[in-house]
């Protein structure tokens, strides 16, 4: 009788390697908004219960993601964060060997859910050279009669480019003729430095379903507070597949992220108080760096500049922790070798102190 091989798997090299690497001073890899206190959320704690109803989330916390982003409750079916909404919402919809079309660069969790799905995955590229767009002439070029779900973020992880209405409804055109579902990973999206909001992609109908969380655009981390938006259909096929991984969610967690719908404004504003200033800084460092070039990002909390002279940024990056205290991501977790991703969701005084410190290595690159 053959022993199964229980060897671990690095289903996502990029989440291991953000998991193990050492804390730094000047951490510019990790793409978390600054956590919240309870100071920035007065009145928590009077909220805070240990046990009540939720067999598909807590009601209140439903209603209130839908009038938030516009549909209804039976439209939101909640899970463990963004990271856990996108596995739940692959696992609802594909088989093993079913086709999916992919973006690239990529965020490598969502190539590793579909990874463990088994799924048949094929790509579609965002280049640099296209300002990382969504080129819908390309996704539709890429689908077959055998796609059953197109991926991608919007804004773009890593680089923070917005996908266009325009493209978003000639995508889903193109999905709607084999029968396939676009699934838009829109973390970023509640953090888009326009004075208009841009509604989630599911909000466009069938076939579209939106993910979204507390996490990256309100501070939040850890209540793991994460949903999807889809059709009545789809979000019903997502709560019972969380049936069989989760079964409920945490009851105190899921009120607290009702409570932070409550006082979502005071979120939103200091979030946009801490992005658009950092933002500003690191555009003022990029662009005075002849070593750098860049897309700049329409939302999120990280921008992706290419490393001129440099193949692959591995080595100055693991040299950049190592004698100067800092942090940034290399390319090559995003098929993006040149590349660095660099994250300016932190403090002012880390993101000053990180980009000089990013300064001097180029010096030395170059000298």
């Amino acid at each position: 009788m053959s022993v199964p091989d229980t060897r671990p798997v690095s289903w996502a090299p990029y989440m291991e390697w953000a998991k193990k690497r050492p804390p730094v001073a000047y951490d510019l890899a990790g793409s978390n908004l600054l956590g919240c206190t309870v100071d920035d959320l007065p009145g928590c704690r009077d909220v805070v219960e240990l046990g009540g109803l939720s067999p598909d989330g807590y009601p209140p916390l439903l209603e209130a993601i839908a009038a938030r982003y516009g549909v209804t409750a039976a439209q939101v079916a909640p899970a463990s964060g963004a990271g856990g909404a996108n596995f739940l919402a692959m696992a609802a919809l594909v088989r093993p060997g079913d086709e999916v079309l992919v973006e690239r660069p990529a965020y490598d969790p969502l190539l590793g859910a579909l990874r463990v799905l088994d799924a048949s995955v094929r790509r579609f590229d965002r280049t640099f050279e296209d300002g990382w767009a969504v080129d819908a002439d390309r996704v539709g070029a890429a689908i077959t009669d055998r796609t059953r779900l197109i991926v991608f973020t919007s804004p773009h992880n890593p680089s923070g480019v917005l996908a266009t209405t325009e493209a978003l409804q000639e995508i889903g055109r193109a999905a709607a003729r084999v029968g396939a579902h676009v699934l838009v990973d829109e973390v970023y999206l509640d953090a888009v430095y326009a004075t208009q909001k841009h509604p989630p992609a599911a909000t466009l109908g069938d076939p579209f379903i939106s993910i979204n969380s507390l996490t990256k655009a309100y501070g939040l981390s850890g209540l793991r507070a994460g949903w999807i938006l889809a059709s009545p259909a789809v979000a019903e096929a997502v709560r019972r597949t969380r049936d069989v991984m989760e079964g409920i969610g945490a009851f105190p967690a899921e009120r607290l992220a009702w409570y932070a719908f409550q006082q979502i404004d005071r979120l939103e504003a200091r979030a946009r108080a801490l992005l658009e200033p950092n933002l500003r800084t690191l555009t003022r460092f990029i662009e005075a760096r002849s070593e750098l070039d860049w897309v700049p990002p329409s939302g999120g909390n990280v921008a992706f500049p290419l490393v001129r002279g440099l193949a692959d940024t591995r080595e100055f990056a693991e040299q950049l922790q190592r004698e100067r205290d800092t942090a940034v991501v290399p390319g090559f977790f995003f098929d993006s070798p040149p590349h660095i991703r660099v994250a300016f969701s932190c403090s002012a005084e880390t993101l000053q102190g990180g980009v000089a410190r990013l300064g001097a290595a180029l010096d030395a690159l170059h000298a």
